[in-house]
């Protein structure tokens, strides 16, 4: 297809997500950034079209969800006559939910097709469930005319497929100026939470019976160490989902009247909830990025995770964070005590955290080459 801008900057884009959709109902970091690079696309005048709703998460094992599948790519077509993109964009493709439809549309129509994280695990090919999503999704990032990344390790496992010039890292981030610290903010917070001298952990996650349980059944259990070391805090747990009932009777049995839990609250007001808090501490076990380590920083926060997955990719060891082994249970607690008697070393933790996030992971920066990448796939198409 012919570029049919007005201006040569702008391109039209058709997006697609097929692992979870733009407005799904369930909060998560996947949906998040795929937020952010539609919001961050439009806000630059590109027209954005988004190009279906398919959810492809593990469709291979639903036949009955087959004829869906062919229904959607005659519906995806006509959408995209009467669009006339300037190329495709997919966010997120993998051995769970490849995407199904960019490959045959670009194919089609010509068209410039990318792929924003797209995840090559080739150890999914000698396992009976992901197998058939493996061949699937390889097909996909071969298929690719350019792929984005915002991990280091996917970078490195794409190389074994992709030729080099195909791959781009991109820094993962968020938009700082949603996340500042607000004075008046911090005491509301405190004055609800009803909290006097004692420092306040706050942590965040949705309560699902995977590793975000997990990882907060192990902070509440780490942390009743330190109440029983008669150490002052609070523990404010942001959050909500099907295992509150486990952790909510898991605090008030190892650590009575030190936690409160607040709910979920909307992303919008977390720079509220974070700005009540001294430090943030979650485990984040296997963390793919951990976009709350993000936001705890950029509202001046220090933060206290496990050294693994993604997590070394979003803060600063030593300076705006301290990282400690997995499941290291005196290391870790050793970690949260040094900030929480060190009123002076959180200071200035915080303020390289808030300067780190704006420095390095302020998307309305990292996103322009991104942009740029994609400029120049839709004009030389």
């Amino acid at each position: 297809m012919n570029v049919m801008n007005l201006s040569p900057d702008t391109m039209r884009i058709c997006f697609y997500a097929p692992f979870k959709p733009l407005g799904h109902p369930h909060p998560s970091g996947d949906l998040i950034i795929a937020t952010g690079l539609h919001d961050f696309l439009v806000s630059r005048g590109h027209e954005v079209l988004i190009a279906s709703t398919l959810r492809s998460r593990w469709i291979y094992w639903k036949p009955w969800r087959f004829p869906e599948i062919f229904k959607e790519r005659i519906t995806t077509a006509k959408r995209i006559r009467e669009f006339i993109p300037d190329l495709w964009l997919t966010y997120h493709s993998y051995y769970k939910a490849p995407d199904l439809l960019g490959p045959t549309m670009c194919r089609k129509f010509t068209i410039p097709y990318c792929i924003f994280q797209g995840i090559y695990s080739s150890k999914q090919r000698r396992r009976f469930k992901g197998a058939p999503g493996f061949y699937l999704n390889r097909h996909a990032l071969q298929q690719a005319d350019q792929l984005f990344t915002n991990r280091k390790i996917d970078l490195e496992n794409l190389k074994r497929i992709i030729p080099a010039e195909h791959l781009s890292y991109i820094k993962p981030g968020i938009f700082p100026e949603q996340f500042s610290f607000d004075s008046g903010a911090r005491e509301a917070m405190r004055r609800k939470w009803e909290i006097r001298e004692e420092p306040v952990i706050l942590s965040a996650a949705m309560f699902r019976p995977d590793v975000k349980t997990q990882g907060l059944t192990w902070l509440i259990t780490a942390l009743s160490k330190l109440a029983t070391q008669k150490t002052p805090f609070k523990l404010v747990i942001a959050g909500d989902g099907s295992e509150r009932k486990n952790l909510v009777n898991l605090a008030r049995q190892l650590l009575p009247g030190r936690v409160i839990f607040t709910g979920r609250i909307d992303r919008e007001k977390m720079y509220a909830f974070y700005s009540g808090g001294d430090l943030f501490a979650f485990p984040g076990i296997r963390e793919s990025l951990g976009m709350v380590y993000l936001e705890a920083q950029s509202c001046g926060l220090p933060v206290i995770a496990f050294d693994n997955g993604g997590i070394p990719e979003v803060v600063k060891q030593g300076s705006t964070a301290l990282l400690t082994k997995p499941f290291a249970e005196d290391t870790f607690c050793g970690a949260v005590t040094e900030l929480l008697q060190n009123s002076a070393l959180r200071k200035t933790m915080g303020k390289a955290a808030e300067k780190y996030v704006r420095s390095s992971h302020d998307l309305q920066q990292n996103y322009l080459q991104f942009e740029k990448i994609l400029l120049n796939h839709a004009q030389t198409a």
